[in-house]
């Protein structure tokens, strides 16, 4: 390995194959010039998550009860609900402590953690269903499948990483149901086989340096390790899957495709439904942005993120409204095929679903993060209730508690997750 004038040549770093793999930036590794300047249970139904986000939250003035506890009346929003009050449960003061930004922080809706503070975190900003993703590992084709709907992803990994969201209604069915040609199995084989040979290059070259280099660099040493364990593990799991068939379905796709937004929302919950039914993955997140004027949905005649900031105007509320009542209409109907479907003899699917629809946004007209507006349904919960959490610890509470009682009742023996504190009291 080449050495000069006190920094290691970061060419011997990356060798083989003619792969280029992403490092850390290293202090030891550097240029001269730079140098100078300075599972489920056997015979039980397994557990699922599905984790749902709107971009631009929903209207507070329309989507929290004044009433707590049971019997509670509907607010506007949550309406389309009427027929599933009792499988629902509805938060207040919920959200993320010291979280601020606006939209520039939607994106710890499901971690906590922003992005550029993963580092100061133990798990870094890893969204609740990665967290869960991890815990099911290969049992399922994929451990994890996210969404985005007219935008990007919610998931995140705890090297504060957004996961690709797949963004088309043929590519989720293909991945679904869609076989792999045998020529193509082979190539992804082979594939798979070289990525994991020059992952082995790169790890022994990383090792033979942990000793010459400074503290600071073996920390992020150790972070080129966790990513490099990653990305080994999905390459083992895809190459476990590559060669058994996927699950047959009479369901079809519609002809033509929904050019609308509106129109291909239900779809997306169609397959999500489908997907879990299967149990081609028992984790999915699913992102749900804006559109414009353009996008169909009768009475709304201009954008999704521009009717947000409405400032209380009656008109732009009305348009509004006809979209955040279009997205509960359907978290109805989704909740209402789960509960249809059986994943036991004695259970249904949404028995055996924990889901969370909810936002990373509080109040987009004013830019706030704070009182999401969640809801969760299924799971085994005890539900049918609003339960406000206003300064009964005198403190904040996290939402991340509750995101801990759902990993917990998703299997994993887990007692923090982000910023928690804790479960969530009174949740059971």
């Amino acid at each position: 390995m080449k050495e000069n004038a006190g920094y290691i040549d970061r060419r011997a770093f990356v060798r083989g194959c003619g792969a280029a793999i992403a490092l850390p930036f290293l202090e030891s590794v550097v240029t001269p010039a730079r140098a100078v300047a300075g599972t489920a249970t056997s015979g039980q139904a397994p557990m699922r998550m599905v984790c749902i986000g709107l971009n631009y939250g929903l209207y507070p003035g329309d989507f929290f009860p004044s009433e707590t506890g049971r019997g509670y009346t509907l607010p506007k929003l949550l309406q389309p609900l009427a027929g599933h009050q009792d499988d629902i449960t509805v938060f207040s003061k919920l959200d993320h402590p010291g979280i601020k930004g606006g939209h520039e922080a939607v994106h710890t809706f499901l971690s906590g953690v922003m992005s550029s503070q993963a580092k100061a975190q133990r798990e870094g900003n890893i969204t609740l269903d990665q967290k869960a993703a991890e815990f099911v590992g290969s049992e399922t084709r994929y451990p994890s499948i996210p969404i985005g709907i007219g935008g990007g992803s919610i998931s995140w990994t705890r090297n504060a990483v957004e996961i690709p969201a797949i963004r088309r209604l043929e590519d989720l069915f293909d991945a679904l149901f869609r076989e792999t040609p045998e020529s193509k199995q082979k190539r992804l084989s082979e594939s798979y086989k070289l990525h994991s040979s020059i992952l082995d290059v790169v790890r022994d070259d990383a090792k033979a340096l942990q000793k010459r280099i400074s503290k600071n660099d073996t920390e992020k040493l150790d972070e080129y390790f966790t990513s490099i364990r990653e990305v080994e593990k999905r390459l083992r799991q895809s190459e476990s899957w590559l060669g058994e068939p996927k699950p047959k379905t009479d369901y079809r796709l519609p002809s033509p495709m929904p050019e609308d937004f509106y129109e291909a929302v239900p779809v997306y919950y169609d397959l999500m439904r489908l997907a879990l039914e299967t149990d081609s993955t028992r984790v999915l997140s699913c992102a749900i942005d804006g559109w414009s004027g353009d996008s169909g949905l009768p009475g709304v005649t201009q954008g999704y993120h521009f009717l947000t900031h409405h400032g209380q105007d009656a008109s732009r509320l009305r348009q509004l409204s006809i979209i955040e009542t279009f997205h509960t209409k359907q978290f109805a109907r989704f909740i209402a095929d789960l509960k249809r479907t059986q994943a036991s003899e004695s259970e249904s699917l949404l028995d055996k679903s924990i889901v969370l629809f909810g936002s990373g946004m509080g109040n987009a007209s004013s830019h706030s993060n704070r009182n999401l507006p969640l809801v969760l349904a299924g799971g085994g919960f005890q539900h049918g209730e609003h339960k406000d959490y206003t300064g009964h610890t005198g403190r904040q509470t996290p939402a991340c508690n509750l995101f801990v009682s759902m990993l917990q009742r998703f299997g994993m023996e887990v007692d923090q997750f982000g910023t928690s504190t804790g479960t969530l009291e009174g949740l059971t």
